[in-house]
């Protein structure tokens, strides 16, 4: 039976505050199976029958959408997938190791278009560097998020559809659990 991640927008911010057992419940009352969430950033780990993926995330969005009151983006990985993300090297390591860089990874809802790709490079500057590989943007940020010009609103925009960002650390920490 497959395994996935759930990589969920916005689930415990903005004053829309979903405990995990709760969140593991509302998981399980759709069928889905060996529930576990990690960390609470909306990261939600199952089986399912399903092998749609597009089908399973507009079930759940929906699903949450009734239950919760408010939309919640879904954004879902196989395992394997979520592997090879973590292993993907965007940037020279002694980038990603500099003190003070991050690594974010955005999660899309489909492959973007080239004119888009070429559109998210004019946000490059010293701060924020960017590479796109398949539904994943690798954004290396060389300050705090909060100081940089560059936000997730903008990559939609920019992309013109739905993303969501976690730190590679946590994407990592996720796939380790699949090697």
């Amino acid at each position: 039976m497959p395994k996935y991640v759930a990589l969920l927008r916005a689930i415990n911010v903005g004053g829309h505050t979903v405990k995990m057992d709760r969140l593991r419940f509302l998981f399980e009352s759709l069928g889905l199976l060996n529930v576990e969430t990690f960390i609470a950033s909306g990261n939600v780990i199952f089986d399912s029958k399903s092998k749609n993926t597009k089908v399973l995330q507009k079930k759940i969005e929906s699903y949450l959408l009734e239950i919760l009151g408010y939309e919640v983006a879904t954004f879902i990985r196989s395992t394997s997938e979520l592997v090879d993300v973590a292993r993907y090297k965007p940037f020279l390591a002694e980038e990603l190791e500099t003190k003070g860089n991050v690594l974010y990874i955005g999660f899309l809802d489909d492959l973007p278009s080239d004119e888009a790709r070429e559109k998210l490079l004019d946000f490059t500057s010293e701060v924020d560097d960017f590479h796109v590989c398949g539904r994943e943007v690798y954004w290396l940020c060389r300050t705090k998020m909060s100081e940089s010009r560059f936000s997730g609103a903008q990559l939609e925009k920019t992309f013109g559809m739905r993303a969501t960002f976690r730190n590679s650390t946590t994407v990592k920490k996720i796939a380790l659990k699949y090697l």
